[in-house]
Parts: C-alpha cells; structure tokens; sequence
C-alpha cells in the first residue's frame, strides 16, 4: 500500500479516507502526515481534492478563520467526505451573523452554569439506569442499556420531548450521519417524517407551555421575534440529534479504551478523582468522526502551515489527528488517565466550538462515576477485537458493547 505522503510527494494526490476504520483506530498515513507534510492535497470521495490538515496548529487556526468558511460550503458540490453538500438552513451551514444570533439564543441553556445546576439530575438518571443494569443481572449490552438513553433521556427532559418518541429522531439521525449505509431516498423519507414531527410536536407545545427549553425558544419565537418558525425547527431538530447521538457514542468508546486494558478501569475505581482529568484524556483518545467532519471553503487566500490555500479551494481537518500530535501531547499515542496538561480540541474550536460540551461532559463523567463506584468488577464479556462496529456512518460507533460484573 502506497503511503499518501510519499504519493503527494510523486505527484499524486491520494485518496481520502486512507483506510475504512469504523473503529478506534487511527491510519497510520496521520502520523506520517503530521511529521512530513501536514497541509497535504487529497482526493474526497464527492466533490473533488481538498487541502487535509492533520496538526493541532493547524487545526486551530482554519477552525477559527473566518476566511475558511462553512456557509461557502453550504448548498455546493464541494469536496467533502459526506455525499450530500452541507445544508444551507442548517446552522453551521448559515451566514455567520445568522448563526452567531441563533447559538447566542440557545448557548445559556448550555453554559457550565446552568450544567452545574442541572448534574445532580442526570446523575440520578445515570444511577437508574444502572439500578435497572444491575437488577436485570449480567451480561448486558452497555450501549442500549446505558450510553444511549442517558444522553436522550437528559436532553429529551430539557426540551419537554417524551423520550417514548425517541425512535423517530433516531431514525432521522442514523440517516443523517450515514456515508453509505443509507440511500439517498431513505435519508429524504426519514428528514421528511422528522420535519412532520417537529411541526406536530411544536405546535402541541404552543397550545401547552411548559417549564422547559422548547417552551422558552417558542416564546422567544413568537413574543419576542428573535428566530423564525423553520430556524425554530432547526433548533430543536439539531438539539435533539446532536445532543444524544455523538455522547452516545464517545460514551461506549470511553468505557471500551478502559475495558479493555482493564488496569484502567482499576486506576479509576481505586481513585475516582481522577474520573474528571480521565473523561479529558478519553475526549483526546477516543476518536468520534470516521473521517473529517464538515468542509470549509476559503474565501480569499489564507496561509496555513506554511501552504497558500487559493480562495475557492475547499479545507478539511481531521480532529482525531490532532489530538495524536506529539508536538503538542506526550506520548499521544498512550491513554493516560492522570493527564494534567490536555489541550485537547475534541470539541473543535472558534465559533463552531461544540454548544453542548459542559453538557456531554457532565454526562461522561457521571457515567464513569456511576460504573467505578458500583459495579468495580466490569469486565468484557467480548473481546474488544471481536465487536462489531456500525459501517457507512460518518460517526465512529460501537453495535453494541457487551459487559458482565
């Protein structure tokens, strides 16, 4: 197999991604790339070549450029690693003073304050899933049986959404992040009875406010005017995928990396103060996007690593790689549960830096304190090789994640 950087240096633009890993694995070609050529020219499975970062500098600053811009992607044959363009009414697709108005008007549900205050009900609702686990005796799968409905169960309570429905916006976010698992048609079809939903579910709110974070952007809607009936959809639509679907899954990896080398899992049940710098160190290792997320597109001339990247030329970076940069981490490619210097940019950076990451991570580390403190003797009921990963996905997730104690 031909290495991409010595292809670029021959002349060849390689093709991206390098290696069709579903799991937690990283092609080796980013370390290679980081090391030789980090700003490196690749060929997206749609669209066309695009300029591919790999180092954590780099990465930063095309996540905080203003020139490198998501809404010059939007709507447009681009490359890119998904197969349909970014949307244009969705918000990273939107005008930047568009998206900084509607993440202004959603981000105070989400600060570390609010977070705070809201903990001590999502550990109670990590210990019932637990209470449940427990009762029902092992072995169990630990992804529909806790990584998945915590996170749906917390923010379905912030949006007054009955997480009976859940099967709905699941449906739609397994379409939305498919590669390849999914046609077209049936991406089309689940975004349609989605958007069917969301009308029915908001319009039944209306007539009966409650104490909840859909209530409050109903009113801001329509006493206040400060977003529209669709970008009122879009909110709550993005909400309820984004705040369920990628916790989920980094939730299952989190629990896999310390299972599997199960001194971990011990280090953490014999100190759990350390389960805060743990979820951090996790957040680094554990990669979420199969590939890259989103393209930007630049729109005049930007100089990154010491490349010009000419206005129209389209940006991709790979987060995962940048959180393995031995410039940055030592021994990056090592777990190290007691990391005390971690500038990790698992979350992203500048203006589209993750809304809901206080809320996540509360979320993760409940769950490890849950686990640690009551069930001390987790193990594997598989081996780690012998698990079956979701394929076609953009996002990196397990089947399942089977466990006895």
């Amino acid at each position: 197999m031909t290495c991409p950087h010595a292809a670029t240096a021959l002349g060849t633009v390689p093709a991206y991604p390098f290696g069709d890993h579903a799991d937690l694995r990283l092609h080796p070609a980013y370390a290679a790339l980081r090391a030789t050529t980090p700003v490196t020219r690749v060929r997206m499975p749609y669209g066309g070549e695009a300029w591919l970062l790999t180092r954590h500098a780099d990465v930063k600053k095309a996540s905080s450029d203003p020139r490198l811009s998501m809404h010059a992607a939007a709507d447009r044959d681009v490359p890119r690693a998904a197969p349909r363009a970014l949307d244009s009414v969705g918000l990273m697709g939107m005008p930047p003073e568009s998206h900084a108005r509607l993440r202004r008007l959603v981000s105070r549900a989400f600060t570390a304050r609010r977070v705070a205050a809201l903990r001590p009900r999502i550990a109670e609702i990590t210990h019932h899933l637990v209470d449940d686990l427990v009762a029902d005796g092992g072995p169990a799968d630990l992804v529909t049986r806790l990584a998945l409905p915590l996170p749906t169960a917390v923010i379905c309570e912030m949006l007054g959404i009955p997480r009976t429905d859940q099967r709905i916006f699941r449906v739609f976010t397994e379409a939305l992040m498919s590669a390849s698992r999914f046609t077209e048609e049936q991406v089309a079809q689940a975004a349609e009875e989605y958007a069917d939903y969301l009308r029915g579910y908001v319009a039944q709110r209306r007539a009966h406010p409650e104490d909840d974070l859909l209530s409050a952007l109903i009113e801001a809607r329509d006493e206040d005017g400060r977003l529209s009936e669709d970008e009122l959809l879009m909110l709550t639509g993005g909400m309820l995928v984004g705040g369920h679907e990628t916790t989920a899954n980094q939730l299952a990896g989190q629990v896999l990396v310390i299972l599997d080398d199960r001194r971990r899992y011990e280090h953490l049940v014999a100190r759990p103060d350390l389960v805060p710098a743990a979820v951090e160190e996790l957040l680094r290792y554990v990669p979420l996007w199969a590939s890259v997320g989103p393209s930007r597109v630049a729109i005049e001339d930007v100089e990154i690593g010491g490349v010009t990247i000419r206005a129209g030329e389209a940006v991709v970076y790979s987060l995962a790689s940048a959180n393995r940069d031995e410039t940055v981490f030592d021994a990056p490619d090592d777990v190290l549960l007691d990391r005390t210097v971690n500038p990790h940019i698992a979350f992203g950076q500048g203006p589209h830096f993750c809304l809901g990451a206080p809320l996540a991570r509360a979320e993760l580390q409940c769950a490890l304190e849950a686990l640690t403190g009551r069930l001390p003797g987790l193990r594997l009921a598989r081996p780690a090789a012998e698990l079956d990963w979701h394929r076609g996905m953009l996002v990196r997730g397990l089947v399942e994640l089977p466990v006895t104690w």
